[in-house]
């Protein structure tokens, strides 16, 4: 997968020391460089002898030209003394991406009252224009380089953007309408694609079926590897051959349409007419292609495709997410709360060694294709992006894995911190019973990268907004 690209243009202003300002910039650079993050970082250099904005010999266009071919994803401005904030504000306007404003905490003054860098100062001013240029902005409080808050910052900023890179470039995969009676996936094609720019990109039942066909019968490489990982990774022993070698066919087909189509996440029919057409059911080789960062939503769910795409952008896509119906509270625990799907989360979650591969047991006719067992508890992130009547928001709580009874399909037990507060949250919308869970704490960054995505607005039942924002502080 491409990497997050990074600018990098650390400023200072004539007024203050350049010695100062060019070994804090060489600090920083190191420290980015320690925090063993996956992106790739352009910088100024060679573009002037310091590698730094400074002054209108390289103006506000050069430094913009060379990030835009660059093809940034976004740009962290530190300020390495007082700042030139006129310059920092016409670079990120031109830019157009998420920006990162921070400095290193200055030091006392010198023996003779003479101050190195007022770099506290210089932010406020930038903070300032950027406001008047319109563009929205991170900002890492003023603190020390080696600082947890500056690191903390940092990396929740690069996990922001990703977010918003992949949003702004989203196209997923439709395949097939919403099941009729599943009133509660309709979505507004249209609006997503004017409003966020989403685009969707549907086929019918009748070509995946031909697909995943034509990939049974011609065999090769990715087949074989499909079918193998299925004879590794679960039990077989309740299907047959044939099974096996039409969900790792059907699994081959959807990972091609999506590569074809430049889908980076694929919304299925999953109820029914898939199994009376090729015998199996979807839901073993959605667990796969979620597992290779392609994630699959049933029910032809597009918001909740949107939600996995965010949801493992900012997880830095290191770890899989998985699609849940959020359905029953826990028997005895009344902040417990049931995860479940018919078979398709990640077969990595898994807590069994070897899951079972069964027939769906919902159908009459039984199709097999589902994976069954409990996954992995822990500490979780679970995210809906929904909206309605024109509105779009962003849930976001966190759970925690708890013990509980035994029950078909793929699920976990979660514990929250107030399950009535999550119900009435969730009933009255704009969200519905489908989420996405991931094992990682993502919160604070699919928060901010809410600011840079117009229209979409951001809703923590835990933590509050108040506790993420004191938490990006370094208050608690």
């Amino acid at each position: 997968m491409k990497k997050l690209k990074l600018g990098y243009a650390p400023t200072r202003r004539f007024t203050f020391s350049a010695e100062d300002a060019f070994k804090y910039k060489v600090q920083i650079r190191n420290k980015m460089d320690s925090f063993g993050m996956d992106i790739d970082i352009v910088d100024l250099e060679g573009l002037n002898e310091e590698g730094l904005l400074y002054d209108d010999r390289i103006g506000a266009e050069q430094i913009a030209d060379h990030l835009l071919k660059e093809k940034v994803d976004a740009v962290f401005f530190p300020h390495c003394n007082f700042g030139t904030e006129d310059t920092v504000a016409r670079v990120a306007k031109a830019l157009g991406k998420p920006v990162l404003l921070w400095g290193p905490r200055d030091e006392a003054p010198l023996e003779d009252g003479m101050r190195l860098r007022d770099t506290q100062c210089g932010l406020f001013a930038t903070g300032k224009v950027l406001r008047r240029f319109r563009t929205p902005f991170t900002y890492v409080t003023n603190s020390r380089v080696d600082d947890p808050v500056f690191e903390r910052g940092f990396k929740n900023f690069v996990a922001a953007a990703n977010v918003v890179r992949h949003f702004r470039s989203l196209r997923i995969l439709q395949i097939g309408p919403r099941p009729t009676s599943f009133w509660t996936m309709m979505c507004n094609e249209g609006e997503l694609l004017e409003r966020f720019g989403i685009e969707l990109h549907p086929i019918t039942l009748v070509d995946i079926t031909n697909a995943a066909k034509k990939a049974e019968k011609s065999g090769g490489s990715e087949l074989a590897e499909a079918i193998q990982y299925i004879r590794d990774k679960l039990d077989i022993s309740e299907v047959t051959d044939d099974d096996v070698k039409r969900v790792a066919a059907l699994k081959v087909a959807m990972k091609k349409l999506a590569v074809d189509s430049g889908s980076t996440a694929i919304a299925i029919q999953c109820w029914s007419a898939l199994q009376d057409a090729i015998g199996i059911m979807p839901c073993l080789a959605n667990a796969i292609l979620t597992d290779e960062q392609i994630p699959v939503t049933c029910e032809t769910d597009i918001h909740g495709a949107i939600t996995s795409v965010m949801v493992q952008a900012a997880a830095m896509n290191e770890a899989p997410t998985f699609f849940a119906d959020i359905t029953i509270r826990h028997p005895e625990n009344d902040n417990g709360e049931l995860l479940f799907h018919c078979g398709n989360f990640p077969v990595s979650l898994s807590v069994e060694n070897k899951p079972k591969m069964r027939k769906h047991f919902l159908f009459d006719d039984h199709a097999p294709g589902t994976h069954e067992g409990e996954i992995r508890g822990g500490s979780m992130t679970i995210a809906r992006f929904d909206g309605d009547n024109g509105e779009y928001q962003l849930f976001l709580g966190k759970a925690k894995g708890i013990e509980g009874p035994y029950t078909r399909g793929s699920y976990v037990w979660v514990e929250v911190n107030d399950w009535p507060l999550w119900e009435e949250k969730l009933v009255k919308g704009p969200y519905v019973h489908h989420s996405v869970g991931i094992h990682a704490n993502v919160i604070p960054a699919l928060y901010e990268a809410c600011q840079y995505i117009p229209g979409l607005t951001p809703d923590p039942v835990d933590p509050t907004e108040e506790k993420i924002r004191a938490w990006l502080r370094g208050s608690v």
